[in-house]
């Protein structure tokens, strides 16, 4: 597949309904889901009377490992496999020390997966300090007195109410000069355009395939930057994070892999590999163009003071103002036959996602609902 049109044409989903909520979970390409299929079948029976399941494994996230690795612009041996980006969260906290009175800062604009770790450290005596924002923008001086001796920084890439992209690289200098730690959760991004995880300085990256990816639930992956990595000690261990299980004294993986624990389904980080292939295919500046240009028309159609998002849209997360989100993302569906989905905050808004296998139609179709429905 090389195409957009190609993309779709694989996507049973759109055979029922126009679907346009990918930044919650992308549905996946029929050769994503059979490279998983393959991956399933190879493990459970090929490798039984090959090398055996455990070795089977093991070279297979070794390749998914440098497949992800090229993919967001780190090294191999900075990159660690996870169940989804709150997983990698939780393993990059859980790595560090942490002590009453320690700070943490987060913006206001997180998902859970960027809040609940911090909540139960405040519950553990430590201090979380919110910087706030504006209309997806984050302000910096907020910020930078926020960050005054902090511990970690935790912030979003792109955020996943408004769909604005903060300037991670400005914030992670600011956040190091400081004396913190960062954290970048950057889930909404890869799949949906291209970045290299080094020009942000974060000390480590939480990523997951199941959204602009279109891979499985199932397939995150976390960067841990090289510098840093020999100094974090995870809470959890298990066979895959140290050099020899066996050995009497054990001894952590010099890398991110250390962050990985035991057993693990193979398929999810099979498809993971399998939609880096597919994204490279089309190529990365296709689909951020395509995505800009479905944005565009869209924030076209929506009358004044209803737009959430940017009028200059920064991504394919759009969020517009209605009365009744809940009912307005049923009638969606049900007449419309357009999923979308409701957002906890700001107040009364329904985000729409737009992705490389959308068109113009589903557009005009989600407009024409939201100005019968809504507006």
């Amino acid at each position: 597949m090389t195409t957009p049109a190609e993309v779709r044409e694989a996507v049973p989903v759109f055979d029922d309904v126009r679907y346009l909520n990918t930044g919650a979970s992308g549905p996946t390409p029929r050769p994503i889901v059979e490279a998983a299929q393959d991956a399933i079948e190879a493990h459970e029976w090929e490798a039984a009377s090959n090398e055996g399941p455990y070795p089977h494994a093991f070279d297979l996230y070794d390749d998914v490992r440098a497949d992800a690795a090229s993919f967001v612009g780190a090294e191999t041996e900075e990159i660690a496999l996870t169940q989804s980006t709150t997983d990698g969260i939780n393993r990059f906290a859980s790595a560090l020390e942490w002590e009453p009175g320690d700070v943490i800062v987060r913006t206001d604009l997180e998902h859970p997966a960027g809040i609940l770790p911090w909540q139960r450290l405040e519950r553990r005596g430590c201090e979380v300090r919110i910087a706030p924002t504006t209309d997806g923008r984050i302000d910096r001086g907020a910020y930078r007195d926020a960050i005054a001796d902090a511990d970690l920084v935790c912030l979003s890439a792109l955020t996943w109410n408004y769909g604005t992209r903060l300037p991670v690289g400005e914030l992670t200098a600011e956040a190091h000069d400081a004396g913190a730690s960062v954290l970048v959760d950057a889930v909404q991004v890869p799949g949906q355009y291209d970045v290299d995880v080094t020009d942000w300085g974060a000390d480590a990256v939480a990523m997951a395939s199941h959204k602009w990816m279109l891979g499985l639930w199932g397939g995150g992956f976390l960067y841990v930057d090289s510098e840093v990595v020999a100094d974090l000690q995870p809470s959890a261990i298990g066979y895959r994070s140290v050099e020899d299980s066996g050995a009497v004294d054990y001894t952590l993986k010099p890398g991110a892999p250390r962050f990985e624990v035991g057993t693990t389904n193979p398929a999810p980080y099979a498809a993971l590999s399998a939609s880096v292939d597919l994204i490279e295919s089309i190529g990365l500046d296709t689909i951020e163009s395509h995505i800009g240009d479905l944005a565009a028309q869209f924030v076209d159609g929506v009358p004044d003071g209803r737009l959430i998002s940017p009028r200059d849209p920064e991504s394919g997360l759009v969020t517009v103002r209605v009365d009744d989100p809940e009912s307005i993302v049923e009638g969606l569906r049900t007449e419309y036959d357009v999923v979308v989905r409701s957002l906890p905050e700001p107040e009364g808004a329904v985000r729409a996602s737009l992705h490389v296998y959308n068109t113009p139609a589903d557009v005009d179709r989600l407009l024409t609902g939201l100005h019968d429905l809504a507006w």
